[in-house]
């Protein structure tokens, strides 16, 4: 008997529905934006599930205001979703890869002992 829908490849509006855990691959809902101000046009990265009041740098102008989830933003303001982009942290020091810093707070610096 032949499965009701392909589990292997869900439409894109399907996958937008689920839940951020429940996806093929796992992607998050949030996401950074450039928005831009209506009175000075300087543009400021804002985080589109802010909680906070986000002011315009240069003319303290309310850009956007928290709700529950998403931040509401002003009317009037433009905004530009940025692009994500997905990193792989590499499991060595910097030392390992040949890279010193001068931070004395860095895991350069540091000696890690094995645990005993």
């Amino acid at each position: 008997m032949p499965l009701a829908k392909d589990l292997l490849h869900p439409s894109p509006e399907e996958e937008k529905r689920s839940h951020k855990k429940k996806r093929l691959v796992q992607s998050p809902n949030s996401y950074f934006m450039d928005v831009k101000c209506p009175g000075c046009y300087k543009i400021t990265t804002v985080f589109s599930h802010a909680q906070t009041v986000v002011l315009c740098v240069g003319c303290s102008t309310v850009l956007c205001q928290p709700t529950g989830g998403k931040a509401r933003l002003t009317e009037g303001c433009s905004f530009r979703r940025k692009q994500r982009i997905d990193l792989e942290v590499p499991m060595t020091s910097g030392r390992q890869m040949g890279v010193l810093c001068d931070s004395p707070l860095c895991c350069c610096n540091s000696t890690l002992q094995p645990v005993s």
